[in-house]
């Protein structure tokens, strides 16, 4: 039964992710506060479940023309370069203070999205090429 609550939780998840709501932080909450997972394994599993969620992502972008090709691949690469550096800091952190620093960072978006005084414009369709 706990396999079906499992595989629940990530179909939410993923769910949420498609509509851009952030599923891997309720992932992060999903595993360590109702599946018992530690704070730096919930991470790494969430870092994997990444990896699909973005790839099956990128088609749909790609085809709505909202990839900039020109900043691709600097993002790529900062993104890696600053995963692996978080990743090594984080496990020499204790995981009490971990699980604070990463509430305090969800309340922070959190507060920072409920008081946004400007409304999100939508983004004019960029010409594809």
């Amino acid at each position: 039964m706990s396999w079906l609550i499992a595989l629940l939780a990530g179909t939410i998840t993923g769910i949420l992710s498609a509509f851009g709501v952030g599923g891997g932080s309720l992932l992060l909450i999903y595993l360590t506060s109702f599946a018992g997972v530690s704070q730096h394994a919930a991470q790494g599993i969430n870092l994997l479940y990444f990896l699909p969620a973005a790839a099956a992502a990128l088609p749909a972008h790609k085809k709505n023309g909202m990839l900039e090709k020109n900043i691709i691949l600097p993002a790529i690469m900062a993104g890696l370069a600053t995963a692996a550096c978080t990743a090594f800091l984080s496990n020499s952190l204790d995981t009490r203070l971990l699980r604070k620093l990463f509430g305090l960072f969800l309340l922070y978006i959190g507060l920072r999205e409920l008081f946004r005084r400007d409304k999100p414009k939508h983004a004019e369709k960029p010409t594809r090429e």
